[in-house]
């Protein structure tokens, strides 16, 4: 593909990531679109280092869960390491896993039966907040050559602003509905116990502290139990 193609295809990339409405959306389509737009690639996925664990944030392919699986019991891989940003690294590319990988002797061994043949990753930044690695695979060795490391770096740069507006977008709509479900808990206690709205807020955020549960799921409670006594 030429690198004008390549941009231009980017450039729509662009527009439909955002497009997307959700997070997981926005994951989803990133891990699909790196298949469609990287030549090469027969699968592509998101991973993440959470408390020490693998999480795979999406898939598209059936080798990816399984690979982020063996790594995460492993504690090795390039997927791992470059989600955990080791030695300050953004970007990997195995070209060929016929071959000895003095790094992750344990993981190439068994990501060869998984029918991997080389594998290249990319991480998902901002200047404010790390999302996990973009990694892709393909089934054949030699797949992805050194111009691999410029395309999946600006795949995963329009990626991680996508990323990050949804993540942004998400954490609004989430507030916005907390808000709503807290004001109408509110109501539903002002008016039944004659509370003026700071006494009402003070028994919700009491209930919410006591047992350990998040303000909002107490007023959804709440409203949900006024709701059915109606």
């Amino acid at each position: 593909m030429e690198w004008r193609e390549y941009a231009e295809r980017m450039a729509r990339l662009a527009r439909d990531l955002l497009a997307q409405d959700s997070v997981q959306a926005t994951l989803d389509e990133i891990a699909a679109s790196a298949v469609k737009l990287i030549e090469g690639c027969d699968a592509a996925g998101i991973l993440a280092v959470r408390k020490g664990r693998a999480v795979t944030l999406a898939a598209c392919g059936d080798m990816v869960q399984e690979c982020d699986r063996l790594q995460g019991e492993l504690g090795e891989g390039p997927c791992f390491d470059l989600a955990r940003r080791k030695d300050g690294e953004r970007v990997y590319r195995i070209a060929d896993l016929t071959r000895p990988q003095p790094a992750w002797e344990r993981f190439a061994d068994q990501a060869r039966r998984l029918g991997i043949g080389s594998m290249t990753g990319v991480l998902l930044y901002t200047d404010d907040e790390d999302f996990g690695a973009l990694n892709l695979y393909a089934r054949s060795p030699g797949a992805f050559g050194k111009d691999i490391e410029t395309a999946g770096w600006l795949l995963a740069s329009h990626a991680a602003v996508a990323l990050a507006d949804a993540r942004t977008i998400d954490q609004l709509e989430h507030a916005l509905e907390t808000r709503h479900a807290v004001g109408e808990a509110m109501g539903i206690l002002m008016e039944r116990h004659h509370l003026s709205e700071q006494d009402a807020f003070d028994v919700l955020r009491r209930i919410s502290q006591h047992h350990n549960i998040k303000l909002r799921d107490v007023a959804q409670r709440l409203t949900t139990e006024h709701t059915d006594r109606a």
